[in-house]
C-alpha cells in the first residue's frame, strides 16, 4: 500500500502541475481541495448509511487540526525548488528529507510513534539508502546550497506530515483526518491569498471553463488516496520505511511518466531508486530475523 501510494504521487503531481500550468498554481490548489473536501464528505455519507456510524471518536489535541497547513508549504517549496535547481535533484533532496525525517521519528518516537533501534546492520543499509539518494542527487542542474536546504527540508515537512495526519487519524478515523487535511488547507491557503494577490487569482479563474475536466478533477480525485491511504499505512510500519518505499514508488514511476509522456529516460534516477529499494529489503530482513530470534528465545524453556 505505501508502495502504491507514492505511485500515486506522481500521477497527482502531473496532474497538479499541468491545471498549475494552465490556470495558476493557486487555482490548482484551490480546487483541487475543494474537489477533495465534497469527495471526501459524501463517501462518509455513504459508509454511515451502509454501515451506521464508526466507533467512537475520539476528542483530539487542538494540535492536530491543521495539518493542512503543512501541504500548503510543500507545495509552495517544491515549485520553488523545481523552478531553480530542476526536478531531478529537487525530487533527490525530498527524499534526503523524508529519510531523514524518518529517522528521527523511529529513534526518538516523536507523536507518539514506536521507536526503532538502530543497529549496525540496519546502519549499514541506511547508508546504502542515502548512496542511493546520491545518485539521484547527482542528477539535476545547477546545485544550489540555498534551494538544496529548502529541497531537504521539504523532505521532513512531508514526513512529519504524514505522521502528524495519521496522529489524528487515530483519534478521528482515516476520512475525517483526510477532510480536515484539505479543510484546514483550503482555509489556509484562501487567508494567504487573500492578503498577496486575490485580484490575480480571482482573474485567472476565467480560464478554468477551457480546461478538460479530468484534469480539474485529476488531482483532487487523487489527493484523497494519497492523504487516506497515508494515515492508514504510516502507523503500522516504521517511518524510514514508510519514506523509502514512498519515494523509490514515486521515482520509479515518474521515471515511468517522463519516458511514455515526454520521450525521456534518467538512468541515475533508476539506478538510485533501486539502491534504495535494496537497503530498504535488507531493513526489512534484519528486522525479520531479530523477530525470529526473539520468537525461538521465548520458546526455548
Amino acid at each position: 500500500m505505501a508502495a502504491a501510494i507514492g505511485s500515486t504521487i506522481s500521477f497527482m503531481v502531473v496532474f497538479n502541475t499541468r491545471l498549475g500550468e494552465v490556470a495558476g498554481m493557486p487555482v490548482s490548489f484551490i480546487f483541487n481541495h475543494a474537489i477533495g473536501i465534497v469527495v471526501i464528505t459524501l463517501i462518509m455519507i455513504v459508509f454511515r448509511i451502509r454501515r451506521g456510524y464508526p466507533a467512537k471518536r475520539q476528542k483530539a489535541p487542538w494540535y492536530f487540526w491543521f495539518g493542512g497547513v503543512f501541504g500548503f508549504i510543500i507545495l509552495n517549496a517544491n515549485y520553488i525548488t523545481i523552478v531553480n535547481i530542476g526536478a531531478s535533484l529537487a525530487m533527490a533532496t525530498a527524499v534526503l528529507g523524508q529519510s531523514l525525517g524518518s529517522l528521527g521519528f523511529d529513534l526518538t518516537g516523536f507523536m507518539g510513534r514506536k521507536t526503532y533501534p538502530i543497529t549496525p546492520q540496519k546502519a549499514i543499509s541506511l547508508l546504502i539508502g542515502f548512496l542511493g539518494i546520491a545518485i539521484m542527487a547527482s542528477e539535476g542542474g545547477t546545485f544550489a546550497i540555498p534551494y538544496v536546504i529548502i529541497g531537504t527540508l521539504t523532505g521532513v515537512i512531508t514526513m512529519v506530515q504524514l505522521v502528524y495526519n495519521s496522529r489524528f487519524a487515530a483519534y478521528k478515523g482515516v476520512f475525517f483526518s483526510a477532510r480536515n487535511n484539505v479543510v484546514s488547507g483550503l482555509l489556509f491557503a484562501l487567508l494567504i491569498y487573500s492578503i498577496t494577490d486575490a485580484e490575480t487569482i480571482i482573474a485567472s479563474f476565467a480560464s478554468i471553463g477551457s480546461v478538460p475536466l479530468p484534469l480539474i478533477l485529476g488531482g483532487g480525485l487523487l489527493a484523497i488516496l494519497v492523504v487516506a491511504g497515508s494515515n492508514h499505512v504510516v502507523p503500522r510500519i516504521p517511518a524510514i520505511y514508510s519514506a523509502m518505499l514512498l519515494s523509490s514508488a514515486q521515482i520509479i514511476t515518474s521515471i515511468v511518466i517522463d519516458w511514455y509522456l515526454y520521450d525521456l529516460f534518467s538512468m541515475r534516477m533508476l539506478i538510485g531508486a533501486l539502491v534504495i529499494l535494496i537497503a530498504m529489503g535488507m531493513n526489512m530482513w534484519i528486522d525479520r530475523k531479530a523477530h525470529h530470534s526473539v520468537q525461538v528465545s521465548e520458546t526455548i524453556p
